[in-house]
Order: C-alpha cells, then structure tokens, then sequence
C-alpha cells in the first residue's frame, strides 16, 4: 500500500550495535515530533505508539525476537500497511519479515563518545526525504 510521500509515512529502520544511540536518536525525533510527556523504550514491550495530529508513529524495537516470524505473529504486518511513521530497532532480529525501509540510519559509537551517522535512502520516497535533509544542512 502506497501512502503519500513525506516523514509522517515512512519507515525507518536503526542499525547498531548495544550502545550505539539508537533509542536516544528515536527520542529527540519524538519530542521533535511533538510528543511529550515520558518516552519508553520497547525494549520489553517491542512496541510504543505515540498518536500525533500528524499521524501515528510507532516505535519498534525487535532485539529480543529469537525467530523472524515472531513479527508475523505479533500482527505487525498490519500496521506495517498501515498509515503513519515506523521506527525500528534491531530490524535484522525480523530479517525478511519487514517491508522495504523508506530510509535506513546506521550508528556507529567512535572512541571520543560522538557517534559516526550514515543514511542510506531504500526507496525513492526516502531518497527525496534524504535529499530533504540535505538541504536542511546547507
């Protein structure tokens, strides 16, 4: 299902290893997105929906999933279709489960506790939200 182009309906997937920021990057997102009040993480949960007049988002983290189907099993396909913005952790735990990503940010911890970034577009949709956030930096 196609829905329209923007950050409100996208999925993002969030690579890296036990420390790498992951969460601590879904929470700044967040209460950039409006959202207010305490911000859990789905570590136990695997999910947390959050509903903002923009639209849902709905935060996964998928670190503690032991098989792939566990993702089919807990009904999440539906609100993979469904309107709303999807943020993942720990997408490889549901490898060949999830839709293609719009956009897919790596985090990599350095030494001197600052983080290296990399964003790699998935689809188009997400190449023109990448080319968004370039000119954002200019």
């Amino acid at each position: 299902m196609t829905h329209a182009p923007g950050p409100m309906h996208a999925s993002i997937e969030l690579h890296g290893t036990l420390g790498a920021g992951k969460t601590s990057l879904v929470r700044h997102l967040l209460r950039a997105l409006g959202v207010t009040g305490r911000i859990k993480s789905p570590s136990y949960a695997v999910l947390e929906s959050y509903q903002l007049p923009a639209g849902e988002v709905s935060h996964f983290d998928f670190y503690r999933f032991n098989d792939p189907r566990e993702w089919e099993d807990a009904g999440f396909r539906e609100i993979f279709t469904a309107p709303g913005l999807k943020l993942s952790e720990w997408p490889e735990k549901a490898a060949g489960m999830l839709p293609t990503p719009t956009l897919a940010i790596h985090l990599e911890a350095q030494d001197d506790q600052s983080r290296r970034v990399r964003v790699e577009a998935c689809t188009p949709e997400g190449q023109v939200l990448l080319d968004g956030l370039k000119g954002l930096s200019t």
